[in-house]
């Protein structure tokens, strides 16, 4: 016997899809926090927070951290810390890239800074038309707005 009468023949006539759909639905109503924790961030999302968290870096040329880095050495650590492997130079990184347009950019996905064909730097992409990155000799990690329209954008999978 059923501690809640009727229920065992709403779930044979609903099904039980529907009836798991309802208690979702029921405990995201009671619980708001829930839904929004259960989305998992991406993979660039992820390795976003760990460029930022390297603000202040000192660049090195050829450096891929923990303490200083180059540009693609940024983004070469930050992806590798949320376990995606990236090559070690921009233009390498690009080529492995999914390609978007500017329009489909996430944060998180990489700018490409490019002169022709031909990718010279790179960063993380923060939103806002930022990037977070490790620009030259004498500068640190930062975040700094894009300045430039030659930029491609590629979303590591």
């Amino acid at each position: 016997m059923s501690a809640f009468p009727g229920i065992s023949t709403r779930v044979s006539k609903a099904g039980a899809a529907t009836v798991l759909t309802a208690a979702t639905v029921t405990a995201s109503m009671l619980l708001p926090g829930v839904a929004a924790n259960a989305q998992a961030a991406t993979p660039g999302q992820a390795a976003l927070k760990v460029a930022a968290s390297k603000k202040g870096s000192p660049y090195q040329y050829g450096a891929a951290g923990p303490n200083r880095f180059d540009c693609s050495g940024l983004t070469l650590y930050s992806f590798k810390k949320v376990g995606k492997n990236l090559p070690r130079t921009a233009q390498d990184q690009y080529n492995r890239t999914r390609h978007l347009s500017a329009g489909s950019r996430q944060t998180g996905d990489l700018v490409f800074f490019h002169s022709g064909s031909n990718v010279y730097h790179v960063g993380i992409y923060a939103g806002d038309n930022k990037i977070w990155h490790s620009p030259k000799p004498g500068a640190s990690v930062r975040l700094e707005k894009i300045w430039s329209n030659s930029v491609w954008y590629g979303r590591v999978n």
